[in-house]
């Protein structure tokens, strides 16, 4: 039987900082108005928030039922939870980027859908809007740690480098979690002021 080859440490480093920098740019493009948007979208666009907040939800579960199923010693149901997680992170990234080429930002409290904070929005949004902003900047600051930190832990394991990914998935597990979970939260606490 042929060994499968695998790719090494190095390479997979490269690849990961490569992935990092191409993802971490389109977010920058996209987050940052560089683009503008089309002037058509087409109507199917508009259920892709929700459908986000589902992947990310989808992901949450996984991710603990890969946690239970490691620490019951269940290694081939942890690894193949864990390719599901990570094809729904990239399922995820998709919708993600697609959204946000055509959906202009959704601002917080912006309660007649003007594009424009009045006075009376932003006392009216109160607590609630540093509430948002709070966990909202939490999960993109952590979501940007831990994509090239879930790349690593993800080749460690594999490639069947067991201490390695352990090691790294101390960290990256509890990461991923909080981002997966934030992002259902973060869609429920904007979606009151979309304007679609």
């Amino acid at each position: 039987m042929k060994e499968k080859k695998l790719i090494t440490n190095k390479k997979a480093a490269v690849w990961t900082a490569i992935l990092t920098g191409v993802v971490m740019g389109a977010v920058f493009v996209l987050n940052g108005h560089i683009l503008p948007y089309p002037e058509t979208v087409p109507g199917y666009i508009y259920k892709f928030p929700a459908l986000i907040a589902t992947t990310n939800g989808l992901c949450s579960l996984i991710l603990i039922a890969t946690f239970i199923a490691i620490k019951n010693g269940k290694v081939e149901l942890h690894k193949k939870l864990n390719l599901t997680a990570m094809t729904l992170s990239a399922f995820f990234l998709l919708l993600y980027i697609t959204a946000h080429a055509f959906i202009p930002d959704t601002k917080f409290g912006d309660l007649d859908h003007n594009g424009v904070l009045s006075d009376s929005e932003l006392s009216a949004s109160g607590m609630a809007r540093k509430i948002y902003f709070f966990i909202l900047g939490s999960h993109i600051f952590l979501a940007a740690v831990v994509f090239p930190m879930v790349l690593m832990t993800f080749h460690y394991g594999w490639s069947n480098q067991v201490e390695k990914h352990k090691k790294l998935a101390r960290y990256s597990f509890p990461i991923w979690l909080y981002v997966a979970v934030t992002g259902v939260v973060v869609y429920f606490l904007i979606s009151p002021y979309y304007n679609f």
